[in-house]
C-alpha cells in the first residue's frame, strides 16, 4: 500500500487491534483484490535509522503471515514507541495475533 488515501480508509473504517509494540487496523476488501500490507513509523519511534530498522522488521512479520492473510484484506500496521526495543519473537507474535483477531472479528 503506498497511497496516503489508501491508509486513511484502513485507518479509519477498518477494525482497530491494539498491543504494547503495534497497532493494527485490518479493512475487509472485495476477496479478488490481494492482501496488502502498509506501515507508520512516526519520529515517535526514534531517528531516521531505528525507523528504517522497526520497519524492515514489520515487512519481514508481514512476508511470514502473508499466506495465513485471507486474500482481500488491507492491513495497517503503526509502531509504537519502543518498539525497536521490543525482541523478535515478541514482535512476530504480537503481530500475527493482531492481525488475526482483526480478520477474524470481519
Amino acid at each position: 500500500m503506498t497511497r496516503p488515501a489508501d491508509f486513511r480508509t484502513v485507518v479509519r473504517k477498518g477494525r482497530r487491534v491494539g498491543g504494547p509494540a503495534a497497532i493494527m487496523h485490518v479493512l475487509e476488501q472485495p476477496a479478488s483484490d490481494p492482501t496488502r500490507f502498509g506501515f507508520i513509523v512516526t519520529k515517535a519511534v526514534g531517528n531516521a535509522v531505528t525507523r528504517n530498522v522497526v520497519r524492515r522488521r514489520l515487512r519481514a512479520v508481514s512476508r511470514d503471515i502473508l499466506e495465513f492473510v485471507p486474500t482481500g484484506r488491507d492491513v495497517v500496521i503503526r509502531a509504537l514507541p519502543g518498539s525497536d526495543q521490543v525482541p523478535w519473537a515478541t514482535l512476530h507474535a504480537e503481530i500475527t495475533a493482531g492481525v488475526d483477531r482483526g480478520v477474524s472479528r470481519g
